[in-house]
Formats: C-alpha cells, structure tokens, sequence
C-alpha cells in the first residue's frame, strides 16, 4: 500500500438527506464520502494499526495531533484527548450554552415500551434519528436551546422518559421491527402527555403530532434473523453487498448467503485498502446463540 493510501482512513457511516455514506478522512486532504445505497459491492481489508479521528466541528476536522493508536474493540474512534477537546463545546454535555440556533425536542421510538427524549438542530431536520437507528420519531416541539434542554429535563421528571437507550437493545428491536401500528401509538400517547405538562418552557412552540418512519430508509425488510457480528481486527478482509444501513450499522450479504453486521464505529480510524474482486470475509464472525423458545413454541 502506498503511504497516500495509506494516509486515507475511515470515518465511519455519516447520515445525509441523500442517505448513509461511508466517510474517508485525510489529514491534508480532508474528507470524501462513498454512498452505500442497497446492492452495492463492497470488499476491503483492514491495515496494520486503527488510529484516532482527531475532532469534527463546524464541518471541518482538526486531525488528531499525535495520531494515537486505539484498541480494534473500541466504541469511539477517537482518543482521550481528543474526545475531551470534542465535549469542550458540546450541545450534548451542556457547553454549547450560546448556541442560537433553533433546537428540536424529538420522541425517539427504538424499542418496545421505551420512548426516549432528545433535542437536536432543528437545521439537521431529522438526521440525528438517523444517526440514532431510531425506528420511528415525533417531534414535540421546537425552539432556543435552553428551552429545549428544559423540556428534556421536565419530561424525565415528571413522566420518568428516559433520554438513552443502550445500543444493544436498539439493534435487537429492529429485526424484526415491530409494526408501525405500534410505534405510532406508543408515540402518540407519550406526544399527548407531554403536550399537556403545564412545566414546559413558554418559549418551546409545541408541534403537532406527526410520525416519521424509519423503515425504508434503514431497508428493514432486508434484515434477516441471525445475522453474524464482524469482529474488526488488523489485516481482515470484509466483503459483501450492501443489504441495509441503520444508524451506525452495516448489513451485508456474503457470497456464501450469511448476513454480516459491522459495527462501523468500530471501521473508523482504520485504512482499509481494496479487496480483490471475489474476496471471501477472513474477519472473524460472530453467531449469537439461538433465541430461548417460549411457551408457545411447545404447542
């Protein structure tokens, strides 16, 4: 691999109005971004070290200046320092408290029985929950910051809305999803109590109820039960055709007919050099185990 091959490393998938992308950064160069719409072939195999991101802000990215190596297991792609200079004016952990622009309160809809709370951009129009996997949304209202991140705080007291979800159960709610039927009403309750705490903030302007649906988007018909987890590891190959993208999650078809998720959180920070054509997966796969039957598998 030539050392301008090499230079060019993962960014993960980034979600646009467009649809999921998988992202290439640079430190001279900056980013490029590969489409990854269903049917597309993809084959690549890992380099010798995953290193950190560096920091993303304003749409530009400052590299990380020492190039610190990370672990091939690990969630974020960037490293301490760089993580810390990231929250250092964060919506998310309350240091973006100037920010001016207009902000969303979402419902997010991921798992049965459990509607979270967030805020977003309004600018982003709905990319977050993309970002998210979130499987259906509502917004409840829109307007400055602090209103919104009051109404986040009202909600978690007084109706106990939580404002995470763990990931894990995110990505086992999805295949398969439940109906729409059931998202919807399990939104529209929680839009209507919300709707009438007299504690929301009167700068928050209250939206009407209207769900969005994630299902084509994510291509949630295409996701098959048993699905075998990549394991990301230096000098594998990974290759297949793209089935679906869900939030950070990458679903591919094999030649030998499995379904593969990669966790491409986990692809970011590495180099990953073309595969030849034809390439098989050498990364590890891991199978989960049989689901446990029930009662009403005896009759």
């Amino acid at each position: 691999m030539r050392a301008e091959q090499e230079d060019w490393r993962c960014g993960g998938v980034r979600w646009g109005a467009a649809g999921p992308a998988l992202v290439w950064l640079h430190p001279a160069h900056g980013e490029r971004s590969t489409p990854l719409p269903s049917g597309r072939p993809v084959a690549f195999t890992t380099g010798a070290a995953r290193r950190c991101v560096g920091v993303r802000r304003g749409g530009r990215r400052t590299p990380c200046p020492v190039g610190a190596e990370l672990a091939a297991a690990a969630v974020s792609a960037q490293c301490a320092e760089c993580a810390r200079l990231d929250r250092s004016h964060s919506v998310a952990a309350d240091t973006a408290l100037d920010d001016p622009r207009p902000y969303d309160v979402y419902l997010a809809w991921s798992v049965p029985g459990a509607v979270k709370v967030g805020i977003t951009a309004a600018e982003r129009e709905g990319v977050r929950l993309l970002e998210q996997a979130a499987l259906s949304y509502a917004l409840l209202g829109r307007g400055p910051l602090m209103a919104a991140r009051r109404a986040e705080a009202v909600l978690g007291a007084a109706l106990s809305v939580p404002d995470r979800i763990p990931y894990a159960a995110k990505r086992a709610a999805r295949c398969p999803a439940p109906a729409q039927e059931l998202r919807t009403a399990e939104l529209a309750g929680l839009h209507a109590q919300a709707c009438a705490l007299a504690a929301l903030p009167e700068s928050l302007t209250v939206l009407p109820f209207a769900p969005v649906h994630h299902d084509a988007a994510f291509h949630l018909d295409r996701l098959r039960d048993g699905c075998g987890t990549v394991v990301v590891a230096p000098g594998r190959t990974i290759a297949g055709t793209v089935a679906a993208v869900a939030g950070p999650d990458l679903y591919l078809d094999a030649a030998d007919g499995r379904q593969l998720l990669v966790d491409a959180r986990q692809l970011a920070g590495w180099a990953l050099a073309a595969a030849a054509p034809g390439a098989e997966t050498t990364a590890e796969v891991l199978i989960p185990p049989p689901a446990a039957a029930g009662p009403e598998a005896l009759f």
